[in-house]
C-alpha cells in the first residue's frame, strides 16, 4: 500500500478534507481520492485497507480551532478584534468569519496562506505516520513564506508631491494615536513639547520618500527620510492600523536601504526614532542593522508638585 505523496495528491486530500458532508477514500494503487460512492459504482471493495485508506482526520471542530490559532497570532488590532468577536458568535461562527475577512483583503490572503500551511502540515505528518509505519525516512516541509504571498498585494513607489495630503492624513491619525496611548499610559494629556519635534520635524515628501498602496490604490503607508549630511534621518514610518502585521513596515524600511545603495548617496548613517508603543517593531530594526545608541525616558510628577 506504499505511495509517493506528490503536489497533485496533496492538494486532492486537502479538498476532500474541507468537503464535511462526503465520504472519501485513498486509492494507494492510483494514487487517487475517490468517494465512496466513485468506489462502490466501479465494482471495487472499499474495505480492502491493502488498497483504500481514510484520509487525515479533518472536522468543524479542527477548522475552528484553526481559526482560533490564527487570530490568536494576527498581529493586526483591528482585525483580531473583529475576528475575535465572530468567534464568540457561536452559531454562523464559520459565516461571521469569513465574513470580517472579506472585508480586509490583505488579511484574508494572509489567512488562505495560513491555513494551506497548517493543512498541508498535518497532510504531511500523516503520511509520515505512515512511512514510520512502512520502515521508512520521514520527509521534510518546505517552509512557505505567508508574508512575502501578502506583499504581493501591495505596490510600492517613490513618493511625490502629489501624494502630501493622503501622507499628512495618515500622520495626523499617528499623532492622534500617540497621545491617546499616552493619555492612556500616564493618565494625562501629551505634553506639547513631545509633539513639537514630530510635526516640526515631518516632511513629504523629503530627501527620499516610498509610498505603499494596496491593490486597489488605497495609500497604505509610507516612510521618509531626510538627509543631513553623511546621516539619512527616518522623519516617518507610518503604516494604517489595518494594514499593521503584514510586514508592510519592514518592507518599506528594506526598500529604503535598496533605495540609498541604488542612488549611491553619501550617507554613512541611517536612523530612526521609535516610540514606546511600537517597541515591538524593535526587533526588525535589530534585524536590519540597527543599534540603540540613546534611550529617553519620561517620569510625569504628581500633580501637587507640578
Amino acid at each position: 500500500m506504499q505511495f509517493d505523496l506528490d503536489e497533485a495528491l496533496i492538494d486532492q486530500i486537502l479538498f476532500a478534507m474541507e468537503d464535511q458532508d462526503g465520504d472519501f477514500l485513498l486509492d494507494t494503487q492510483e494514487g487517487i481520492v475517490h468517494t465512496l460512492e466513485e468506489i462502490e459504482e466501479a465494482g471495487e471493495d472499499s474495505e480492502n485497507e491493502d488498497r483504500y485508506i481514510p484520509l487525515p482526520n479533518w472536522s468543524s471542530n479542527d477548522g475552528f480551532r484553526l481559526m482560533e490559532k490564527f487570530t490568536a497570532g494576527l498581529k493586526n488590532p483591528p482585525v483580531k478584534n473583529e475576528l475575535t468577536h465572530a468567534l464568540d458568535r457561536g452559531r454562523g461562527v464559520f459565516r461571521a468569519f469569513k465574513d470580517v475577512l472579506s472585508q480586509h483583503p490583505e488579511v484574508e490572503r494572509l489567512w488562505y496562506a495560513f491555513k494551506e500551511r497548517e493543512m498541508r502540515r498535518t497532510v504531511i505528518d500523516w503520511y509520515n505516520a505512515l512511512r514510520e509505519e512502512w520502515g521508512l525516512e520521514r520527509i521534510g516541509e518546505e517552509p512557505e513564506d505567508t508574508e512575502d504571498l501578502v506583499l504581493e498585494d501591495f505596490r510600492f513607489r517613490p513618493g511625490t508631491t502629489e501624494d502630501t495630503e493622503a501622507a499628512k492624513v495618515l500622520h495626523r491619525s499617528c499623532i492622534a494615536e500617540l497621545e491617546t496611548n499616552f493619555e492612556r499610559n500616564q493618565g494625562g494629556p501629551m505634553p506639547a513639547f513631545l509633539l513639537s519635534g514630530s510635526q516640526q520635524d515631518w516632511q513629504f515628501p523629503a530627501s527620499m520618500s516610498l509610498v505603499a498602496e494596496t491593490s486597489r490604490g488605497d495609500f497604505a503607508g509610507y516612510i521618509s527620510a531626510h538627509q543631513y549630511e553623511n546621516l539619512l534621518s527616518i522623519e516617518a514610518l507610518e503604516v494604517y492600523t489595518e494594514y499593521r502585521g503584514l510586514g508592510l513596515a519592514e518592507a518599506l524600511l528594506t526598500r529604503l536601504f535598496e533605495m540609498v545603495q541604488q542612488q549611491k548617496r553619501d550617507i554613512r548613517y541611517l536612523q530612526i526614532a521609535l516610540p514606546a508603543q511600537f517597541e515591538g517593531f524593535s526587533r526588525v530594526l535589530h534585524r536590519t542593522g540597527f543599534q540603540v545608541y540613546e534611550s529617553r525616558y519620561l517620569c510625569r510628577l504628581n500633580k501637587a508638585l507640578e
